[in-house]
């Protein structure tokens, strides 16, 4: 009868997934939302028809989701700290961008548990340790993200465009095709072949003569045969596909009007967008009001002298982690070097 209890109790408990993890004081009592993403086009940010669970973090900034809810099979899941001020958002979190928000993507299933620990520099949702060797590999994929941007910013010729993209297009499949789970590989894919990212026109080209695709889609039908991304990817590559396979002159000079209207429409939005933007740049009292603790961090580190790696060493973070933050710190503060930050500072 012992037996028999223990062993149900040890099915329940294999049943349930438990995630785990702190976030920094500021953020303590603030709610914590998991969200699950089935459409692969809508990572980026927050949609809060996403959201299948809120709680709140605790007055030691610890948190905990946990339940039997989830799918038995991975799929991609967001842990996201609302860092909004209430009064600043008129009524949603989730459509804006707000400093000291904080989120994280990750695979997981009905079972797994997964710990997200607080750095030592009081970063949080920035590593994973987990029951799923799967559940970390998007965390792998912005790293590589933040790499091929910095290789783009060193060298802007067309001939090293080029070069790059051919580079970082085989080093994202092959970091697919090694993890032998198809949700990485649509959540670069989501990245690449994004029509407004100027990755688009290699992607076109690459899809034309390059097995990886099909590839990709015979493992989706495999793994997930029911899901709904896998459904998605195949409608986008075969209407691609066809796009592809359209040479007709005459389709193409009968939608140029069309497209010359289409650029000029988009002319006059950049022009509207571009003067709204000005009016709130000057709005803007000062533009370090806009920096996060972390940045203001590495903004004295520079004012200091210090390079990239003794920031790294200094704060325990990643170098490739410090270069996204300067990259952050010349948008916001409209600096294109090292010396301006410093003569600011």
């Amino acid at each position: 009868m012992l037996l028999l209890v223990f062993f149900g109790n040890l099915v329940l408990l294999n049943a349930q997934y438990q995630f785990t993890g702190e976030v920094a004081q500021e953020n303590a009592n603030q709610s914590i939302y998991l969200s699950l993403i089935e459409n692969y086009r809508k990572s980026s940010r927050v949609y809060s028809d996403q959201i299948i669970k809120e709680i709140k973090a605790d007055a030691n900034g610890r948190f905990t989701f946990e339940g039997d809810n989830l799918s038995t099979k991975n799929r991609i899941y967001r842990i996201h700290i609302d860092g909004c001020i209430d009064s600043n958002t008129e009524g949603s979190h989730f459509l804006r961008d707000c400093n000291n928000t904080q989120s994280v993507l990750f695979i997981a299933k009905k079972g797994d548990t997964i710990t997200f620990p607080l750095l030592q520099n009081n970063q949080a949702l920035c590593e994973i340790a987990s029951t799923n060797s799967k559940s970390g590999l998007l965390l792998e994929i912005n790293t590589l993200k933040e790499e091929m941007i910095l290789d783009f910013m060193e060298y802007s010729s067309e001939a090293s465009r080029s070069l790059n993209f051919e580079k970082w297009f085989a080093t994202f499949q092959e970091f697919g095709e090694q993890n032998k789970e198809p949700l990485v590989d649509l959540y670069f894919y989501d990245f690449l072949s994004d029509r407004s990212s100027e990755t688009h026109s290699f992607y076109l080209k690459d899809i034309e003569n390059n097995p990886y695709y099909e590839e990709l889609k015979s493992r989706l039908s495999k793994k997930y045969p029911d899901a709904s991304f896998t459904s998605q990817y195949e409608n986008e590559i075969g209407a691609d596909q066809i796009v592809l396979n359209q040479p007709n002159k005459k389709s193409r000079s009968f939608f140029w009007p069309y497209l010359l209207w289409g650029g000029v429409l988009f002319l006059i939005i950049q022009v509207f967008y571009f003067n709204f933007k000005r009016r709130e740049r000057g709005k803007k009292k000062n533009p370090f009001d806009t920096l996060t603790s972390q940045e203001r961090t590495i903004m004295i580190k520079i004012s200091e002298g210090k390079s990239n790696k003794e920031i790294a060493t200094e704060l325990f973070i990643s170098l490739s982690t410090v270069k996204t933050h300067i990259n952050n710190l010349y948008k916001k503060l409209e600096v294109s070097s090292r010396e301006e930050i410093k003569s600011l500072f």
